[in-house]
């Protein structure tokens, strides 16, 4: 609260002229909002962003320039967020909108228009080459496939006298699968973040613009983003030569979604499937699905399967205990959020090599300690 000058007939009579012209001139000072010449610029820049992890990415690029706020908390998924009353203001109020891009937040077109938004939105997937993004996802695609087909046959071998109808069901509901997942996500698996070689490009993107929003610190962004992309290219590196210790035949996962497409991608290793089979995490797989997950585990002499933090392990251990494999849950995968304060998973580094090591560690290897440079990030 601003001290207020001396005044009136009640100020003590000794107190001086000069006294009471320095007291006015303090107060005076006090209630002008004058900055102090050392103090740091408050931010001037209200920045929202989605998932977790643009979160930590703006937080690593836009430092103390910038107030932010995130949509998601710990432990939420994009695929079925419904924006509160506060996150609506919040996002009213906001300057810039950071999305993850390609797909992922479906709620975001409805979020702006009620919330009144009229700042930069910042599509983070901008910075990663999605044509090559897309051609990875149609590869992973295309080994489901195979593997349908490996089913199919099968059952066809066991016999031909299938109820037509039932065959006309199945395929409607096959269409209607297909329909919705083109519609949500089109051919594009929108986890892009999970791979730290393309996160680099959405915290380049963010960078990019967070510059156009406030030109005036454009090279402390640039700064940022080129320290913090150098420690995601250390992670990269400390996560390949992990797994390459591990036998080609033995780098085979199962999850619980799939979402770790592009991080699997990176570092050879090969998707058995996942317990829900789509993008989504609240997708429903049919009794066929499960059955030839079953198998694809028993074929390829899978260890354990993975579930992420955003999904349930019941339907899991259903699958596992028919396959004769384990869960890993107890140390599960932060993949679609990061992990609530005290988790160990709360930024993107830390999540990554929490991840990284519970897959080795399932899988029978003793990761290598990571670098100092990330020890604290």
């Amino acid at each position: 609260m601003c001290a207020r000058a001396p005044e009136g007939p009640h100020v003590h009579t000794r107190l001086s002229a000069l006294a009471l012209a320095a007291a006015g001139a303090l107060a005076l000072a006090g209630c002008s909002g004058a900055a102090d010449p050392g103090e740091e610029p408050a931010p001037s820049l209200n920045v929202v962003a989605t998932t977790t992890q643009l979160v930590d990415f703006a937080g690593e690029v836009g430092g103390d320039d910038i107030e932010l706020t995130g949509l998601l908390a710990p432990g939420g998924s994009a695929h079925h967020f419904d924006p509160s009353p506060a996150d609506l203001l919040a996002l009213g109020e906001a300057d810039v909108l950071i999305v993850n891009g390609a797909g992922l937040e479906t709620f975001v077109d409805d979020a702006v228009e009620s919330s009144g938004f009229d700042g930069l939105v910042i599509d983070a997937s901008d910075g990663v080459d999605l044509d090559e993004a897309r051609e990875i996802t149609l590869e992973g695609e295309d080994e489901d496939h195979d593997h349908e087909d490996h089913a199919e046959d099968e059952d066809h071998a066991e016999g031909e006298d299938h109820d037509h109808a039932d065959e006309d069901h199945a395929e409607e509901a096959d269409e209607h699968a297909e329909d919705e997942h083109d519609h949500d996500h089109g051919d594009l698996n929108p986890h892009l973040w999970s791979s730290p070689r393309l996160a680099q490009g959405m915290v380049g993107e963010i960078a990019r613009g967070l510059s156009e929003a406030e030109p005036d610190r454009a090279s402390d962004f640039a700064q940022r983003a080129e320290e913090y992309q150098a420690k995601l290219g250390l992670l990269d590196e400390w996560a390949a030569a992990q797994f390459e210790r591990v036998p080609e035949a033995d780098r085979v996962l199962v999850s619980g979604h799939d979402s770790m497409r592009y991080f699997l991608h990176d570092y050879d290793i090969e998707f058995a499937g996942s317990i829900l089979p789509s993008f989504e995490d609240n997708a429903e797989p049919s009794a066929a699905e499960i059955d030839e997950l079953v198998h694809e585990i028993e074929e390829h002499g899978v260890k354990a399967i993975f579930v992420e933090s955003s999904i349930s392990p019941k339907l899991a251990e259903t699958v596992a205990k028919e396959a004769g494999v384990r869960v890993v849950d107890a140390e599960t995968l932060f993949v679609d959020s990061l992990g609530a304060e005290g988790s160990g998973a709360e930024t993107y580094i830390a999540a990554t090599v929490h991840n990284t090591r519970v897959i080795l560690e399932a899988w029978g290897v003793t990761p290598d300690p990571v670098p100092a440079e990330l020890e604290s990030v």
